[in-house]
């Protein structure tokens, strides 16, 4: 299949089961991508979201995580800083003060010990309103990298709590082993918490490509009863084996529905934000599903 989008040509070339995009360098990079959603052979297109509206994101599909949620994080989550713009999801990491109203001087729990929070953010998923077992999911995504971010598109099961309902990081970029990374991972439990980690430094990225963070990039899914193949821009990062994450009692987290989240969470992993410029800027182009007909 080829097309023509703003003087460059995609060309896509199905290969077992999946498919591989080969495209020109063009400022297009630089830009959201309003051409309609490609087709796969075999498969059918069976959700999307294009953010292509003006304001809060489509409520039929999406929710809002709120305050303190995970990993001791800086940031308050709040509706307002996720919003359509552009064709793209924005969602924006500000430095600044907002109350916690969950606040108890003396609890030990740090979602609750914390007067205030310093720094805001978004989180947003589809829990409750779409999930899908097996598929591919492309979403393409221009990320910051500047020091406290941490950006990730993920997605959670349904059935059980976590770790035991499985985790699928398509893309997490944070500091790991003092170094800003590239993350592509899942995690289970089967006796202990598992965690299957692809970890690329990111320099390894900006030597090839000065200008990667200015892009937006694609990250692929590609899922399956048997593995998981987890790509960035067609470069394979991760593969997990399905069947070696079934636990004792014979249940495989990912043999089972899944729902995504599109979240970018202040320092914790993401390093001290407190020298950084703000606001922080996650985009997200769109987001589509794919499964077999």
């Amino acid at each position: 299949m080829l097309k023509t989008v703003n003087q460059f040509i995609y060309v896509l070339v199905f290969i077992s089961g999946s498919y591989f995009e080969l495209r020109a360098q063009s400022f297009s990079l630089f830009e959201p991508d309003f051409s309609e959603a490609i087709q796969i052979e075999g498969m059918e297109l069976v959700w999307q979201d294009e953010f292509n509206i003006d304001g809060r994101p489509n409520i039929q599909f999406w929710s809002f995580e709120k305050g303190f949620v995970r990993n001791n994080e800086l940031q308050w989550y709040k509706e307002e800083n996720a919003f359509c713009e552009n064709g793209r999801l924005i969602i924006e990491g500000r430095k600044e003060q907002i109350r916690n109203s969950n606040f108890k001087a003396n609890s030990e729990n740090w979602k609750f010990n914390r007067a205030f929070a310093e720094y805001t953010s978004s989180s947003i998923n589809t829990r409750g309103k779409k999930e899908w077992k097996y598929g591919s999911f492309i979403i393409r995504a221009r990320i910051d990298t500047t020091r406290g971010a941490w950006p990730a598109i993920w997605t959670l099961g349904v059935e059980k709590r976590w770790p035991e309902n499985g985790e699928i990081d398509i893309m997490e970029y944070y500091i790991r082993n003092d170094e800003p990374s590239i993350l592509a991972n899942a995690a289970w439990k089967n006796e202990i918490t598992v965690w299957d980690d692809a970890i690329i430094p990111f320099s390894k990225f900006l030597k090839k490509d000065p200008d990667w963070v200015r892009k937006f990039h694609i990250w692929r899914m590609d899922w399956d009863a048997y593995s998981i193949n987890l790509y960035l821009d067609d470069e394979l990062l991760n593969t997990i084996d399905v069947e070696k994450t079934k636990n004792k009692e014979g249940f495989t987290p990912f043999n089972n529905p899944h729902y995504l989240l599109l979240n970018l969470a202040i320092g914790s992993n993401g390093g001290d934000p407190s020298k950084s410029n703000f606001p922080i800027t996650y985009e997200i182009d769109y987001v589509r599903v794919y499964q077999k007909k």
